[in-house]
């Protein structure tokens, strides 16, 4: 499953080649997405977090407007951080109003920076390492916890591309799934397959899992990050 920000050296690239975001190669974005002054609270004079400059909002490093400053730290050893994706912020309403919560965001955004099933069919993956849908749902997960796959086999692994479209079906599976295992098996077993249903305490499990809360808390952190075009992401190497 591919767990790196793929789009992110292209997403940044355009970024800095749109007037909108034009800044100074000094200037770092925050959380959300904006800018960092690169006068800091001297571009602020109301003192609210805020500033301008370049014909744009910028954010003041460590202020109140700083999600970065008052959330949550990036998972120790890992690299966290944050892009802007043209059209995300309706994707996360969709997702919402197929009856997504902030942690099936977060598992989403992990996996892919426009939470679409657009990787290759299956994640080039076959039988009970088949990925599906926006989340990357392997069959064998599928196939023992969600309702419409009760009881097919290994290699009726095709039928699970109905999630790559079905996204309430793909949602209502998570939640069967999280709910036959219980989260913390869940993880376990979402990030190792049937290796990791057996051996769920791996160091790569646990870094998975700190890499979804930590995306799960930026978006808690302000209710913007809800419906914006923000993609938080952690690097987590692909297995």
């Amino acid at each position: 499953m591919n767990r790196v920000p793929e789009a992110l050296g292209a997403a940044l690239a355009t970024l800095a080649a749109t007037a909108a975001f034009a800044q100074p190669a000094s200037a770092d974005a925050a959380p959300d997405g904006y800018p960092y002054c690169v006068n800091g609270s001297a571009s602020d004079p109301d003192g609210d977090g805020w500033g301008w400059e370049n014909n744009q909002s910028c954010v003041v490093r460590g202020s109140r407007a700083d999600t970065e400053g008052s959330g949550t730290a990036c998972p120790s050893g890992m690299s966290c951080g944050s892009y802007l994706v043209s059209g995300l912020g309706s994707r996360k309403s969709q997702v919402r109003a197929a009856g997504a919560t902030s942690l099936d965001l977060a598992i989403a955004m992990l996996e892919s920076d426009r939470m679409a099933a657009d990787y290759p069919y299956g994640d080039d993956k076959s039988w009970d390492a088949a990925n599906f849908g926006i989340f990357k749902q392997n069959w064998l997960m599928l196939r023992t916890s969600c309702g419409q796959f009760s009881g097919q086999s290994a290699a009726q692994y095709d039928n699970g591309a109905a999630l790559n479209s079905g996204l309430g079906q793909d949602v209502s599976c998570l939640h069967q799934s999280q709910n036959h295992y219980g989260l913390d098996t869940w993880f376990a077993g979402h990030r190792a397959g049937a290796s990791g249903l057996s051996n769920p305490d791996t160091t790569d499990i646990s870094h998975y899992k700190a890499a979804v809360y930590w995306i799960k808390a930026q978006l808690d952190s302000n209710s913007a990050h809800l419906g914006n075009d923000t993609r938080f992401w952690v690097q987590v190497p692909a297995i």
